[in-house]
């Protein structure tokens, strides 16, 4: 494909094939070296430095060793019930029957729950929230405006890891420092570029995975009803969801340190920069039937379906998939029972989609509520 950067990358379509890149123990994420291909023209996220997303074995598999454990569903869990009152909350605050799900609930939401999560507090949460809001792809903030509120985003986030080893509490940060694996732990950059990594990496995917599932389900009134119905189809919804319409992006690139031969057959040689393309895996006919149909059973207990890799798959399989799930959840959950009439305030086909970077979404989605 060519990628908006204007850089040719050879691209993975398959399910197997995308698996297996996933999957692979020689595909480097150090796409530092000169002339390598880049998804987007200037810095992007794979300049970012420390990062887990960008790091190989073993630093890699240290840093993931120590956090596993601060990301279970148990872990996300403990935050199931606080989301849900901040989706009602959103809903409550909303004046007159239409709002639009993006700047009204989806953005808001997903904002509020990584600052509770984090435990940032309420005096910190209107500059944390402007900090958020020059990472997200849409943000028409300047270069150097970006470079700033990176700065001090990474301030900021040395000064609250350091507040919370003063006095710990109960949130992610205070699982942070405890996480351990033996006697191996974070130190408190990497402690830092976490934090970093949970805002560009969660926050917007999140919030965008919000309306784009929205939107889905305006598509499909019927599938809508069924919800409202019957919610305990929330969770296999969300799951079909993140098959049809996640992540929002194709996915990141990879460099191959070794020839690899895919399950289609085709070798990539050493030294190519591929992406595996985690949208088109998910839509492929060979390991998902009528993968167009959207159905908000595919994914009911008992029904014989592949897991998707909207969370990716392997290695780098996403950290914070848990507690993006329960978000997802508890965002529809919320809407299927506060507007059962939910429709669309607009034509769907006259919602203008982003065109920033390789994330698309709804710039705007005006819904009526009763």
């Amino acid at each position: 494909m060519t990628a908006p950067s204007g850089d040719r990358v050879l691209t993975a379509v398959r399910h197997s094939d995308v698996r297996a890149l996933l999957n692979c123990p020689y595909g480097s994420r150090d796409l530092t070296a000169p002339g390598l291909p880049r998804l987007v023209g200037g810095a992007g996220v794979d300049d970012v430095p420390g990062v887990l997303i960008n790091l190989d074995p073993p630093a890699h598999t240290r840093q993931r060793q120590i956090l596993r454990g601060a990301f279970t569903v148990t872990a996300a869990e403990r935050w199931r019930a606080p989301c849900r009152d901040l989706a009602h909350d959103l809903l409550d605050g909303v004046r007159g029957p239409a709002m639009d799900v993006v700047a009204d609930y989806a953005l808001p939401l997903s904002s509020a729950v990584i600052c509770q999560v984090l435990g940032v507090p309420p005096g910190d949460r209107e500059r944390f929230g402007e900090w958020i809001s020059a990472f997200l792809s849409a943000s028409t903030a300047s270069s150097q405006d970006r470079a700033q509120a990176y700065a001090g985003f990474m301030s900021y986030g040395a000064e609250l890891v350091a507040a919370h080893r003063a006095a710990p509490g109960h949130d992610l940060v205070d699982d942070l420092i405890q996480a351990r694996d033996g006697g191996d732990r974070l130190s408190d950059d990497e402690l830092v570029n976490v934090l970093f990594m949970l805002i560009t990496a969660g926050h917007e995917t999140t919030a965008l995975m919000v309306s784009r599932g929205v939107y889905r389900l305006l598509l499909h009134p019927d599938e809508y009803r069924r919800l409202v119905v019957t919610p305990s189809l929330i969770r296999p919804a969300v799951e079909e969801i993140l098959r049809y319409d996640g992540p929002g992006s194709p996915g990141l690139l990879r460099r191959l340190t070794e020839d690899l031969e895919l399950p289609s057959g085709a070798v990539v040689p050493a030294g190519t920069v591929v992406l595996p393309h985690l949208s088109a895996a998910n839509h492929d006919p060979d390991a998902f039937g009528d993968p167009e149909r959207f159905d908000i059973t595919r994914y009911a207990p008992g029904m014989p379906t592949r897991p998707h890799l909207a969370f990716g798959h392997g290695a780098h399989f996403c950290l914070g998939q848990a507690l993006a799930r329960m978000v997802l959840q508890e965002a529809l959950s919320a809407l299927v029972l506060r507007a059962p009439w939910l429709r669309p305030a607009v034509p769907l086909d006259e919602v203008r989609w982003s065109t920033w970077d390789l994330t698309l979404q709804p710039v705007r989605l005006p819904v009526l509520l009763t």
